[in-house]
């Protein structure tokens, strides 16, 4: 790990980063479950949703996510999740191509799968704003040949709004690989990675009632040669971003300046708030980490 000098406040004095379990393919998409005391997240490349808590480890929750014919797909498992304000999970479905809720028994219900007609090219991270708007962003990830992939019905990589009685609302259409999303804290703000090895950036976008407008480029990592692209993100309570991407975990402040780098034994591809809100969980290939932070940001559900 390392940091810059104008960011040791974050760290405890005894901060270190833990590994907390490994053998997995491709892990992605965590959430904390505050009801349950545990942690939910995605093996992408595995299939399956999976749960780590301090006493058990880990344990199955969903296996396989998908069932059906692979062919033209990359992935099939769910990639990112999160919790709605009843505490249901909420999927982003690689394989299915949708995003889904989990109920109660166990059974899903299929929040959203086309826009305009068309199916979704793979739903990818997802994040809940207070009004209960769903934010998602729809790259073809999962797709065999991406862009060029014949099973696409949309030609564009979509940004999306979906609203509490399902009512769709395309937001951005022009940035190339949209992935990981998050909302500052006040809500005015969208940030969504974009994770293009020719265009590996963070945008930001002005949110209002009309949508997202001002599309910029937030934060520039073409420069980086380590493993890792702009990927997942969450926000702290301050705005800052802690945002996966070449060689580790970039904490980069509201004003853009770049406070220092988490960099765990393996490169992240997302990251969620669990605990009491001030440890910054870790999806990072094959394991997950954790690390405790002194400072800490909301965590999805009731």
């Amino acid at each position: 790990m390392r940091a810059s000098r104008s960011w040791p406040t974050a760290l405890p004095a005894d901060a270190r980063i833990e590994k907390l379990a490994d053998g997995f393919v491709f892990t992605e998409g965590p959430v904390w479950d505050r009801a349950g005391g545990r942690l939910l997240f995605s093996d992408v490349r595995g299939n399956g949703v999976y749960q780590w808590t301090e006493a058990d480890g880990t344990s199955p929750v969903i296996e396989p996510v998908f069932e059906g014919d692979r062919t033209g797909l990359r992935s099939v498992s769910s990639n990112g999740l999160t919790l709605d304000a009843e505490g249901r999970l909420v999927m982003c479905e690689h394989g299915n191509r949708l995003i889904s809720r989990v109920e109660a028994d166990g059974t899903r219900t299929t929040l959203v799968d086309r826009y305009d007609g068309n199916r979704l090219n793979s739903p990818n991270d997802a994040a809940y704003a207070s009004d209960g708007w769903l934010y998602f962003t729809d790259p073809g990830s999962a797709l065999e040949g991406r862009d060029a992939s014949p099973l696409r019905e949309l030609d564009f990589n979509g940004i999306y709004r979906l609203s509490p009685d399902g009512e769709l609302e395309l937001l951005h259409r022009d940035q190339s690989r949209p992935n990981g999303i998050a909302l500052s804290p006040d809500e005015t703000t969208l940030y969504v990675a974009n994770s293009d090895p020719e265009q590996k950036v963070w945008m930001a976008y002005d949110l209002g009632a009309d949508g997202a407008s001002n599309p910029r480029v937030f934060f520039d990592v073409n420069d980086q040669t380590a493993e890792g692209a702009a990927d997942g993100l969450k926000v702290d309570d301050a705005g800052n971003l802690f945002a996966t991407g070449p060689g580790g975990v970039w904490v980069i402040a509201p004003d853009g300046t770049h406070l220092g780098t988490i960099m765990p034994d393996e490169v992240p591809a997302n990251v969620a708030w669990g605990d009491d809100g001030s440890t910054l969980y870790m999806t990072a290939r094959t394991a997950l980490y954790r690390i405790r932070l002194t400072t800490g940001g909301s965590i999805p559900g009731p």
